[in-house]
């Protein structure tokens, strides 16, 4: 016998299959989404449709938007672009504020051992961005895990014939970290990477 009449069941399942959430949780939404009135409900079934539905990737550089071309790639410095893995990782470097340039979405590293090579992630879109001419630097904003690296060198190597200046974020010891914590590998390129003051 189910412990779920099946609404409950085919809900809570439909929960768990978001990253990141277990049956527990799953069945927390559940019965939030029960007790909302048909209002509420509706309004938050509309959302994840209406998300569905507009919400589609830029045709420039591969980062979430409403029409053809985000607004990122129509207002922005064309001559730096910034290269990262999901549009997430755009969303990271935006909250800074800082940032001037354009990016560029790879959806994806290399990762043999997922099977996902370099022609399964956006390089050749990027290779031809480049081409067009008009870029002065390429930013590897890719993870500082073994595929985040590969990536960005592998990428690096294509890019430094076309004659821009491709170059890696920095890595290395977080603000208010402390030294007895950090793992040697971020230690080691911290020491490796040190500048001037």
């Amino acid at each position: 016998m189910d412990i779920f009449i099946e609404p409950i069941g085919r809900l809570i399942n439909e929960f768990t299959k978001l990253p990141g959430v277990g049956k527990k949780t799953a069945q927390r939404y559940a019965y939030k989404i029960i007790n909302m009135s048909a209002e509420e409900a509706a309004g938050f079934a509309n959302a994840i449709l209406e998300a569905k539905q507009k919400v589609r990737y830029c045709s420039v550089c591969g980062n979430f938007t409403e029409g053809d071309v985000c607004d990122i790639c129509r207002t922005r410095d064309k001559s730096v672009i910034c290269v990262v893995k999901e549009p997430k990782d755009v969303i990271a470097l935006e909250k800074l504020h800082e940032y001037k340039g354009v990016y560029h979405v790879l959806h994806g590293v290399i990762s043999p051992m997922e099977g996902i090579g370099p022609n399964d992630i956006r390089i050749k879109e990027l290779l031809a961005r480049v081409n067009e001419g008009g870029v002065k630097e390429v930013i590897m904003a890719t993870n500082p895990d073994v595929e985040g690296e590969a990536t960005a060198m592998y990428v690096a190597r294509l890019l430094k014939p076309l004659g821009v200046n491709v170059t890696r974020l920095a890595h290395g010891i977080p603000i208010g970290g402390e030294l007895e914590y950090t793992d040697e590998v971020t230690l080691s390129r911290a020491l490796s990477e040190r500048k001037s003051i």
